[in-house]
C-alpha cells in the first residue's frame, strides 16, 4: 500500500503526543501544580497553553487566529501528503511526512478541545534557563520537517541547484 509507512508514522506521532498530554497533564495533575522537576536541571514538566505558534510567536486569544492557525496546519498536512505521494517518496521521506503531519494534527486537536496547545516540557543545561516549553508534537513536527529536507536532497533524480 502506497503510503503506508506515512500513515502509520502519522498515527504513531498522534497517538504518543495525545497520550503523553493525557498522562502528563491530566494524570500527574500538572495542570493543578503547574511544575514537577522531572530530572532538574536538564528536564522539567511546566504547564503551558499555547495560543500562539512556537515559543509563543502570535500568542493573541482570538478566536479568529485559532481557526487561522488550525486551518494552516490542516492545509500544511495535506500539502505534505500530496507532495510525500506524487514524489513516490522513499521509506523515510514517508517516515517524516508522517511525524509532521501526525504532530501537526496532535496540535490542532488541543485546539479544537481546548482553544490552546498544551505544552508541558521544559529543558535546561549549564546554568541556562529555558523559559520556553513545547510538546512530543513539536518534537515530531521538528524531526519530520528536518527528515524532509535530508530525504528531499537525497531523492534520486534531484538535480543540485
Amino acid at each position: 500500500m502506497r503510503g503506508g509507512v506515512l500513515l502509520w508514522a502519522g498515527l504513531g506521532a498522534f497517538l504518543a503526543d495525545q497520550a503523553s498530554k493525557y498522562l502528563v497533564i491530566h494524570m500527574m495533575d500538572l495542570a493543578r501544580v503547574q511544575r514537577i522537576d522531572v530530572m532538574p536541571p536538564f528536564l522539567n514538566f511546566h504547564y503551558g497553553e499555547n495560543r500562539g505558534i512556537n515559543f509563543g510567536l502570535l500568542n493573541g486569544d482570538s478566536d479568529a487566529q485559532r481557526w487561522v492557525l488550525i486551518g494552516f496546519s490542516v492545509a500544511v498536512s495535506l500539502a505534505v501528503i500530496v507532495w510525500t505521494l506524487r514524489s513516490k517518496g522513499s521509506v523515510f521521506m514517508q517516515l517524516s511526512a508522517g511525524f509532521l503531519i501526525g504532530g501537526a494534527l496532535g496540535n490542532v486537536v488541543d485546539r479544537l478541545l481546548y482553544g490552546y496547545v498544551l505544552d508541558f516540557l521544559n529543558m535546561s543545561c549549564c546554568g541556562i534557563r529555558n523559559p520556553f516549553v513545547f510538546n512530543v508534537a513539536d518534537v515530531f513536527i521538528f524531526l519530520g520537517a528536518v527528515g524532509l529536507v535530508f530525504a528531499d536532497m537525497a531523492r534520486p533524480g534531484k538535480k543540485a541547484a
